[in-house]
């Protein structure tokens, strides 16, 4: 099911997995946040989901924002986040920030 379309920017939801893809820039991404926290919100206490940014185009704080928004919003709804994957730039990007220990901390690889 799609949640958003808006110009390069994606954000599907196949089997509990959220998928952003395309340019998540500063434009859509609060459009992006939004959307993903909002079906989230729909989601049962211990459902599991997952997040998967591969198919982002460019890594920025932009995403990295997205991707710590649906986070904050799994921990408040006491969902199990199964997994979290990162394109190559975006793991670079948070392992040279120190936020791979942040967004691995709860067991999701």
């Amino acid at each position: 099911m799609t949640l958003l379309l808006d110009g390069d920017a994606r954000l599907e939801v196949t089997d509990a997995v959220l998928t952003a893809s395309g340019e998540a820039d500063f434009d859509v991404a609060s459009t992006l946040a939004a959307n993903g926290r909002e079906w989230l919100e729909q989601q049962g206490e211990g459902s599991s989901v997952s997040f998967d940014f591969t198919q982002v185009d460019q890594a920025s704080s932009a995403v990295l924002s997205v991707l710590l928004e649906w986070l904050r919003c799994a921990r408040r709804r006491a969902l199990v986040v199964e997994s979290i994957d990162l394109s190559p730039s975006l793991l670079r990007v948070t392992s040279m920030a120190g936020l791979d220990q942040l967004l691995f901390q709860d067991g999701a690889k």
